[in-house]
């Protein structure tokens, strides 16, 4: 398979569904492969340069199925070829960093996204963590890294460094507020890059945030230089505070506001 690999993190990516909303929740939530597809290709149209790619199983739970995404890449490559596809890793509290690591070498995906204190829970990267990176980095992998608070950006340089791999313009995502409540306040922003400031390196950087405060957190982001992810993972609103009707309506709408594409 030859997918689309930018050089640079895409100023929008689309997190359609994520590893825990539901039809309950929202009925355009895509849970199958053809749904998803379906969504990457209008999210594309709307202005998203990548998918952050979660596949469920048939009973519409999050798995860290290499078979299945094998499937997806293959139909999103023939659908949207010039589309960034970013499959996860999330452990969701039920996968092990074994099986985390695992997923990444069976799939070897054009891009994938880690979120480094779920893989290294103790804060001190093992030699597992180290060959994977190296895996991924020599097979032209695009790494994401998840960072959930600033303190996360030290593990990520000692991770690097470790593994001999540049920091400088690495892909990371910053995760402001919490999917279970907790709010995304967008003065915590500035902290992830005092903190990039005080390990004096340069990240190509977005954010996600949460629920009705996503608006507000990505106004700030994009004030500051950032990059950004919308989509039902991480919020069902709109930017004037309504319930979305789909994942396309949203990207269109922030696309048009920050003129991204």
């Amino acid at each position: 398979m030859a997918f689309f690999q930018p050089d640079k993190l895409p100023r929008l990516m689309v997190a359609p569904n994520g590893a825990r909303k539901v039809k309950k929740d929202h009925p355009e939530v895509p849970l199958t492969i053809k749904e998803t597809v379906e969504v990457a290709k209008k999210c594309f149209e709307a202005g998203a340069g990548a998918i952050h790619l979660h596949v469920r199983n048939d009973k519409g739970e999050h798995v860290l199925d290499a078979g299945l995404y094998k499937e997806a890449l293959n139909e999103l490559e023939h659908q949207v070829p010039k589309m960034h596809i970013q499959v996860t890793s999330e452990a969701v509290g039920k996968y092990s960093p074994d099986e985390m690591r695992k997923l990444a070498y069976d799939v070897t995906p054009p891009g994938i996204s880690i979120g480094i204190a779920e893989m290294i829970p103790s804060g001190d990267p093992i030699d597992e963590d180290i060959k994977l990176y190296r895996y991924l980095t020599e097979s032209g992998t695009k790494i994401q890294h998840l960072l959930y608070n600033p303190e996360d950006i030290n593990l990520l340089v000692n991770l690097l460094n470790k593994a001999e791999i540049s920091i400088d313009d690495a892909w990371c995502l910053f995760v402001i507020g919490h999917y279970s409540g907790k709010i995304s306040y967008p003065e915590n922003i500035p902290m992830f890059l005092k903190k990039m400031r005080d390990n004096n390196i340069n990240l190509d950087w977005a954010i996600c945030a949460f629920a009705k405060e996503e608006i507000f957190c990505l106004k700030k982001a994009i004030s500051l230089g950032g990059k950004i992810r919308v989509g039902f993972e991480n919020s069902l609103f709109m930017p004037n505070g309504e319930i979305a009707p789909n994942n396309h309506s949203k990207v269109k709408a922030v696309n048009e506001i920050f003129n991204l594409s």
